[in-house]
């Protein structure tokens, strides 16, 4: 991170501490309740990272983070069992019918940026570039059974068999990814190989030459040594990669650059002190660990747009109604 944006974000926490501390009792004093965390798998690594450091600060503190998905997060959070929901995706329009129906109120809170990558076998060298239109014509459900050769994607490719594979379709990778290629949620084919653990996925690329995935940009980094990574042609006729992070960041890597989310129930923040404290702490640190765990940090300002929304306790989402690729601070 640059000084600048270091320095930045210090002299604004400072203050935000300030405030936050008055008429507190010192951390020795205060018994620290449980909070709960559980969501997608993208994103959990970092919500383990701030969950770890805090309890190391806090030794009374009890954090558990799980990742069931980003559908099991919410299911368990709209029905009032859980305290965070971390979220690779927003949040759905019958996931906040049912919230309502529960009396959850949540405060969306962006936390990082990812890019999904496409990858490919080691051994795949015609596939260094695909367009939004080739990835629609592999992925939609009019390719089911039907598309199943490379040659089918582009003549000048080999005639070698698809294999793809995928996260199941309760994840938030596979409705973003879904929405961003084919222009609607529920618009991919089915017959791929899915798994919720997106280490898995890589393993079928790995032991497939003529296989394909899309996953978060973290777990191609962790076997980027054993991989390809496919270069998507984004909304400017330019093939660019999701590395490095600055492409992302920019927001030049798009369609497939999404923001990642912690979504919390604003009910529990009044009635358990220790979930705002710890909140508190994750909106004002987990951009330092942010890029070690594989993500892409917000922009300074989104930094303090998201923190200044979680201290007016603004309820609601507004990120419903961005499309694929727009810059967050627009909906914060």
């Amino acid at each position: 991170m640059k000084f600048s944006h270091y320095f930045f974000l210090i002299s604004l926490l400072m203050a935000s501490n300030l405030i936050a501390g008055c008429g507190r009792p010192a951390d020795s004093a205060e018994k620290e309740a449980p909070v709960s965390i559980d969501g997608g798998a993208v994103g959990f690594a970092l919500s383990l990272a701030v969950a770890e450091e805090y309890q190391r600060i806090h030794p009374e503190a009890r954090v558990s983070v799980a990742t069931s998905g980003t559908g099991g997060g919410f299911s368990k959070f709209c029905a009032g069992n859980l305290d965070i929901a971390g979220a690779s995706r927003v949040i759905r329009k019958e996931e906040i019918e049912k919230c309502r129906e529960n009396g959850v109120e949540f405060l969306e809170l962006p936390m990082a940026i990812d890019g999904l990558a496409v990858i490919v076998n080691k051994k795949n060298q015609f596939a260094k570039c695909l367009t939004i239109k080739e990835l629609d014509q592999m992925w939609n459900t009019k390719a089911e059974g039907r598309i199943t050769s490379w040659k089918q994607i582009n003549p000048k490719f080999p005639d070698e068999r698809l294999l793809l594979f995928a996260p199941p379709s309760d994840t938030g990778t596979f409705d973003y990814f879904t929405q961003a290629i084919t222009g609607k949620r529920r618009n991919s084919r089915t017959d791929f190989t899915p798994n919720r653990n997106q280490n898995a996925l890589v393993q079928g690329v790995i032991g497939n030459p003529s296989a394909l995935a899309y996953l978060g940009i973290s777990f191609y980094m962790q076997n980027q040594d054993r991989l390809n990574l496919v270069a998507i042609e984004n909304n400017e006729g330019k093939c660019v990669k999701p590395v490095p992070i600055d492409n992302v960041l920019r927001n030049v890597y798009n369609p497939l650059s999404r923001p990642l989310f912690i979504y919390v129930n604003k009910n529990n923040l009044k009635t358990n002190p220790s979930l705002e404290k710890f909140v508190r702490f994750y909106l004002e640190n987990s951009w330092k660990w942010v890029d070690g765990v594989g993500y892409v940090a917000l922009p300074d300002e989104a930094y303090v747009k998201t923190l200044r929304k979680f201290e007016r306790g603004e309820t609601g989402s507004k990120f419903g109604k961005a499309k694929p690729g727009e810059p967050i601070t627009n909906f914060i």
